[in-house]
């Protein structure tokens, strides 16, 4: 690890990058979860202030850049994504629910991570080397929590890469996500635009409702659907984040009073009552946007197993919903 502390000047062609994206282009082994460490501590600091992800860096501003890992041996690294096995090959090329010339688009399972961590050792970032390496190699443009399942989009060459995450930066990409949750939310459709803060760290992470003003909140929002109710008990859910802040999702159904079952760390004593045996049943149904190169991208991932056991207790159909939820939805007063 490097032992010096660096400030570094912004120069002409990294005017308006974000903090993140600038540690990514010039130290690239630095994966999301050790930055985000770094950020939480308040070790990056932009002009004498806390830098944060989302912060806009300016041509002339000073950065200050903390010790970081050094880079691990390139060789190494070859020889590790090497040893994906025959079987763990098959099961990636499995996970494929469209491919073209630019896109691949997975269906990620529940309960397998999108990047791996210190403990974190199995995840889709590995199993992306069995598509090849270096320019051969797809890269990711978003994540999934751990435990919500359905479509992840990964880009086949920088170029596509980079316009997908472009539709994502503008908010040209609409995700539909289909969720079980406590109770039935009364409207049955609506907006919710709380802020949210993180608070701890690691493991222990959160994210909480927050003042707008309040150090660290960040603007967040959400619109929802009910698609179906299992009585006064449970209602099916569509979700479309209109901001992709950590947890986002579980967070807001937690502060209207309407938690996600299955989900340990935003649960209400009710939701976990009615959750035993289920895990988290959230699941990236649908997303829309521009395609690298031509048209609209469309992709719809069916039902994980981990979800479809909550739809086969409450007696719910997937046939039920609409392709698309907030087509008809009443436009929101905002």
């Amino acid at each position: 690890m490097s032992k010096d502390v660096k400030t570094l000047y912004i120069t002409d062609g990294e005017d308006g990058i974000r903090v993140d994206r600038f540690f990514k282009r010039r130290w690239p082994h630095i994966n999301h979860v050790q930055l985000n460490k770094l950020l939480r501590s308040g070790q990056v600091r932009v002009d004498g202030g806390r830098g944060k992800a989302d912060t806009r860096l300016a041509t002339g501003q000073t950065i200050r850049v903390p010790p970081l890992p050094d880079a691990p041996d390139v060789d190494q690294q070859k020889r590790e994504r090497a040893m994906l096995s025959p079987q763990e090959i098959r099961f990636a090329h499995s996970l494929v629910l469209y491919e073209d010339e630019d896109v691949i688009a997975l269906n990620k399972p529940s309960g397998l991570a999108v990047q791996g961590g210190t403990k974190t050792k199995n995840h889709v970032d590995r199993l992306l080397s069995a598509w090849g390496e270096g320019l051969e190699r797809p890269r990711l443009v978003h994540r999934l929590d751990r435990d919500t399942s359905g479509v992840l989009l990964l880009g086949k060459s920088p170029q596509a890469a980079a316009r997908l995450s472009g539709a994502f930066a503008k908010r040209r990409a609409h995700k539909t996500y289909w969720a079980l949750v406590v109770g039935n939310p009364k409207p049955e459709e609506g907006f919710i635009d709380t802020p949210l803060v993180k608070k701890g760290f690691h493991d222990r992470e959160i994210v909480q409702p927050a003042e707008p003003n309040e150090p660290g909140a960040e603007v967040a929002e959400t619109e929802y659907v009910t698609i179906s109710r299992a009585g006064p008990r449970v209602a099916w859910m569509a979700l479309r984040p209109h901001t992709g802040r950590t947890h986002q999702l579980r967070a807001h159904m937690q502060a209207i009073g309407h938690s996600i079952l299955g989900d340990p760390k935003y649960g209400s004593e009710e939701s976990q009552s009615l959750s035993a045996g289920l895990n988290l049943q959230l699941h990236h149904r649908r997303i829309e946007l521009p395609h690298p190169t031509n048209g609209t991208l469309i992709v719809e991932a069916p039902l994980d197993p981990v979800i479809q056991a909550g739809f086969d207790r409450f007696g719910f159909d997937e046939h039920e919903a609409e392709t698309d939820p907030f087509a008809n939805k009443k436009k929101k007063k905002r």
